[in-house]
């Protein structure tokens, strides 16, 4: 779910819900039974409100849940992908260094080669000298035999031989001469099938230790490409990873924001109940009062009429009867008044009193610091008393905030809220940064009622009281209004 779609479903939220407990037992005014059945009508009516907000805000709340859940999945599934991408990114980087190694390796058989090849070439050099020496000597063979006109005839050597041991030994020499030609053409040819056959060798090894070394560094340029991959895939998941993290983060403290608003209503229908209860109760009372009122009058006509019959003189009885009936009338009115209140006085300009003995407003209601400011602020020192504006249901109470976390109590730190009746509209009253709380959720206050001490918690900076108004109930900031239209 967006998250812009979260901050306008709050705003909304906000903007709808209204903490409507309604009471007004301090007796500010004078009430009828029928004030008091439209005031119970009015209440089931909200109360019938309060449970259609709990049950939207429980659907967003499951819906928050939904949206955390498949978020919690997700990151599953990335942490799972990116868990086989850093296996594969260190095998894939473990494989370049091995290859890395073989081309090394191969490069220092590359070098050895080089060194053989050199080698081979002295080698070379020195065949070749061998070969030309013999080549020489042949020449030099082949020129004697061509002096002597071909070949040397074997037999002509034999005769003329002067005796046998010459005869010997010349056959022996002509053969030794044969073999070392022989032997010379023998080892000329291998030296020369030899030379040919390193030469082939060697450059074919070489070429196939290059050849070696082109595919290790081909396979090493694919590992570094697919190690670059691998790193960008690696990254963006990294990236997802933390879009995900942050969108929970969100999910959390929108989760967070809807199980304040259902505490809030919570707390509304409870004193939705009590204010009903309480309006239920003096119906009773004053119903009893009128019925007792009745009961009496009617005791009081019956025996005046008995009165009536015991007088022996027409005069005298008209003069009874007209006692009875001035009495009978001050009874009703005194008995139909019920529990009288006087009305209540704005003092001019307000509907409330002061909430505390201090008048000294450090800051205004309106713009300030480039926001709007919802309330004024009352300059006093800390502990300094707090006094309930008007008699009326503690809708909300928030303890536990220190001096220098300024975001607790969304920024109110503790703090007071307190709905009034009065003269059939509602109103909500909020008392800020206090230091100390001295009342509860659902109880009932009296105007004036010492309600808590003035502190600097919350966003606040110096000790003072924030003090809101809001008609018609609270229904977020933007139902707010200028105190001081409601003050003396």
């Amino acid at each position: 779910m967006n998250m812009r779609k979260y901050v306008k479903l709050v705003g909304l939220l906000l903007l709808s819900f209204s903490i409507v407990f309604i009471s007004n037992h301090g007796k500010v005014e004078a009430k009828t039974t029928n004030d008091l059945d439209n005031e119970i009508n009015e209440l089931n009516k909200k109360g019938n409100d309060v449970n259609k907000k709990k049950k939207d805000v429980s659907d967003e709340s499951s819906s928050v849940k939904k949206e955390k859940s498949k978020n919690k999945k997700e990151q599953t599934s990335v942490e799972e992908q990116l868990a086989e991408i850093n296996t594969e990114l260190e095998e894939t980087k473990s494989n370049i260094l091995a290859k890395e190694e073989e081309i090394e390796k191969t490069v220092q058989e590359i070098n050895d080669l080089d060194n053989e090849i050199e080698q081979l070439k002295e080698d070379i050099i020195e065949l070749e000298e061998r070969i030309e020496k013999r080549e020489e000597l042949l020449r030099d063979r082949l020129r004697s035999i061509q002096e002597a006109g071909g070949d040397i005839p074997f037999l002509s050597v034999v005769l003329s031989s002067k005796s046998f041991n010459e005869l010997i030994s010349r056959t022996s020499a002509v053969n030794s001469i044969m073999d070392q030609d022989k032997n010379i053409m023998i080892e000329h040819e291998q030296d020369q099938k030899e030379l040919e056959e390193k030469q082939v060798a060697v450059e074919d090894k070489k070429a196939k230790v290059e050849a070696k070394k082109e595919e290790q560094e081909n396979q090493k340029a694919s590992l570094e490409s697919l190690e670059v991959k691998l790193d960008k895939q690696n990254k963006e998941k990294e990236s997802i990873m933390a879009a995900l993290k942050e969108e929970f983060e969100e999910l959390e403290n929108y989760e967070f924001t809807l199980d304040e608003e259902k505490e809030i209503l919570q707390q509304q229908e409870e004193a939705i109940l009590k204010a009903k209860e309480l309006a239920e109760s003096e119906k009773a009372e004053i119903e009893e009062a009128e019925r007792q009122a009745k009961l009496e009058a009617e005791r009081q006509a019956a025996a005046e009429r008995e009165k009536e019959k015991e007088q022996a003189s027409q005069a005298s009885s008209s003069s009874n009867a007209s006692t009875s009936k001035k009495q009978s009338s001050n009874t009703q009115s005194s008995a139909s008044s019920g529990n009288p209140a006087p009305p209540l006085q704005s003092g001019g300009n307000g509907v409330l009193n002061w909430p505390t003995a201090s008048k000294n407003v450090s800051s205004g209601y309106g713009p300030r610091w480039g926001t709007e400011h919802k309330g004024i602020d009352i300059a006093a020192g800390k502990g300094t008393a707090v006094h309930a504006a008007q008699s009326g249901v503690v809708s909300r109470v928030v303890t536990g905030c220190v001096e220098g976390d300024r975001s607790c109590g969304g920024g109110f730190g503790n703090h007071i809220m307190i709905v009034h009746q009065l003269n059939g509209k509602t109103y909500t009253t909020i008392y800020a940064h206090l230091s100390s709380v001295n009342v509860s959720n659902g109880q009932s206050v009296s105007s004036g009622q010492h309600i808590g001490g003035i502190g600097n918690t919350g966003d606040s900076y110096g000790a003072h009281l924030h003090f809101e108004v809001h008609p018609g109930g609270y229904g977020g900031r933007g139902t707010a209004a200028n105190p001081m239209g409601y003050l003396p």
